[in-house]
């Protein structure tokens, strides 16, 4: 006689498939423990790496704000070839050498905006230019300090398309620098120089909205007046 097919519980069932769950990963582990404990010691390689990089990054942005803190001085005086080049028989290495050694870092960044426009004050315009194209900071001032100065090169060459297109996204960057209303100005007068009068227009009218105490709005009128 056949017997009836017992049927199992619900509880039963749960049991069974863990019972299941637990041979098939202790199976997969036996079979593949090799290739566990090998990627296993990778990801502790990598993540021992990236906790040393970061903290060696973490170190010399130190010593790069450190180094910039003091050549300050000297850029704030204008002697800007010293502030380059660094002031000899002084702890003062000079903003090349900052940006030689510590480029890659927060403050090294930075450096490259001071180095720049120490070249420009000083008229040399190819190593500014060289220095403004090389910022790629996270600090906004910085980026459209960076643009500027590359837009201000590109007006020198006559190129005032591009010259009028970075000073407008230099003023993008951010809604609350101080510098958006001069930038504004000088594409505005790019644009009016390339005969665009319609995209002139709305920069020197926005300068008259929501500028009225900065200097761009002094001289705004003077170009506004050149518009049909």
């Amino acid at each position: 006689m056949i017997q009836k097919k017992k049927k199992l519980s619900r509880k039963e069932i749960k049991e069974d498939k863990l019972v299941n769950f637990y041979k098939n990963s202790v199976d997969f582990f036996e079979n593949y423990k090799s290739k566990v404990y090998l990627y296993g010691g990778i990801l502790v390689v990598v993540a021992a790496v990236v906790y040393f990089y970061v903290n060696q990054k973490a170190e010399s942005n130190e010593k790069a704000g450190l180094e910039l803190s003091r050549v300050m001085s000297l850029y704030d005086e204008g002697l800007y070839l010293e502030a380059i080049e660094g002031r000899q028989g002084t702890n003062i290495i000079g903003l090349k050498r900052i940006v030689d050694e510590y480029g890659d870092t927060e403050n090294g960044e930075t450096a490259k905006i001071y180095l720049a426009n120490s070249f420009a004050f000083l008229g040399n315009y190819e190593e500014a230019f060289k220095f403004y194209e090389e910022y790629h900071g996270s600090i906004d001032y910085f980026e459209a300090a960076s643009l500027a100065g590359q837009a201000g090169y590109y007006a020198m060459q006559d190129d005032y398309e591009k010259a009028a297109n970075m000073y407008l996204n230099a003023s993008k960057i951010s809604k609350v620098n101080s510098q958006n209303p001069n930038y504004m100005l000088n594409a505005g007068i790019y644009f009016l120089k390339l005969g665009d009068e319609e995209e002139a227009k709305i920069l020197f009218d926005k300068i008259k909205e929501d500028y009225s105490t900065s200097l761009a709005y002094r001289e705004v009128d003077k170009y506004r007046s050149l518009i049909n």
